[in-house]
């Protein structure tokens, strides 16, 4: 994936953060409930846990809506399980859906829904997985009292493979067994992050025309407004003309 296309989903999804706040909002408490729930509520010894109020945290959560999210864990009697799901959507786009769901045959009839009505097709589970890496992704503000030439040197040693900026935002990106490290490193210097976690990154995107390109946001957009899903990932190239378009909306 081109740092284009990583800057720019980034961005489209901290905008729908801002426009359906209470979604987002829904989707991280599920996340911290269930981290909660499987590791304990100690953040110190339940590193998703950490990972996970972190990233509420870097949406501006308030602290006590990350508590009541803890605290449900004891309460809630729901059994969540994570799923996946892969298919195509419209120009052959792969699209990988991840899902945290108390029930999944209501999440396989709604994702297969979605996939059908916006020119897409579900395929068996497997099928998509060599099109995508699996690595750890670092959001982290520069306040400008970064010297920044350090910073990398550090987090390269710690396992960093690549480091970008974009105006006052730095992407850190590892392999999926440097994640832990480089996260402990980030602790170890002081530098809060504004989201860190593992992602599914395409090894090589594909472009499509606009009106395509669209049709595959248009899915993708209604399978992220599914409560049941938690991630979705795709190999579009996102241009400068779909970005724009995009921004138009």
């Amino acid at each position: 994936m081109s740092g284009h296309s990583k800057w720019s989903t980034i961005k489209r999804k901290k905008g729908a953060a801002d426009a359906k706040r209470s979604k987002m909002f829904s989707k991280l408490s599920k996340e911290i409930t269930v981290a909660a729930k499987l590791g304990g509520s100690d953040e110190d010894s339940n590193s998703r846990l950490r990972q996970a109020v972190q990233n509420a945290k870097g949406q501006n959560m308030s602290k006590d809506v990350i508590e009541r999210a803890i605290s449900k864990a004891d309460k809630d009697a729901s059994d969540f399980e994570e799923v996946a799901f892969e298919g195509y959507g419209p120009g052959g786009i792969a699209i990988f859906v991840e899902c945290l769901t108390d029930n999944n045959n209501r999440s396989v009839a709604s994702v297969r829904s979605a996939f059908s009505k916006h020119g897409g097709s579900l395929g068996t589970n497997g099928s998509l997985s060599f099109l995508f890496d699996r690595k750890g992704i670092f959001v982290v503000q520069n306040t400008g009292n970064m010297d920044l030439e350090d910073f990398e040197l550090e987090i390269i040693d710690a396992g960093a493979e690549e480091l970008e900026e974009d105006n006052n935002l730095i992407m850190i990106t590892t392999a999926l067994e440097d994640f832990g490290n480089v996260s402990k490193k980030l602790e170890e210097l002081g530098v809060e992050t504004e989201s860190q976690d593992l992602q599914r990154i395409p090894n090589n995107t594909t472009e499509l025309n606009l009106d395509d390109a669209l049709k595959v946001m248009r899915l993708i957009e209604k399978l992220e407004d599914d409560d049941d899903v938690q991630n979705v990932y795709h190999n579009l190239e996102i241009t400068s003309e779909l970005e724009e378009a995009l921004s138009e909306s």
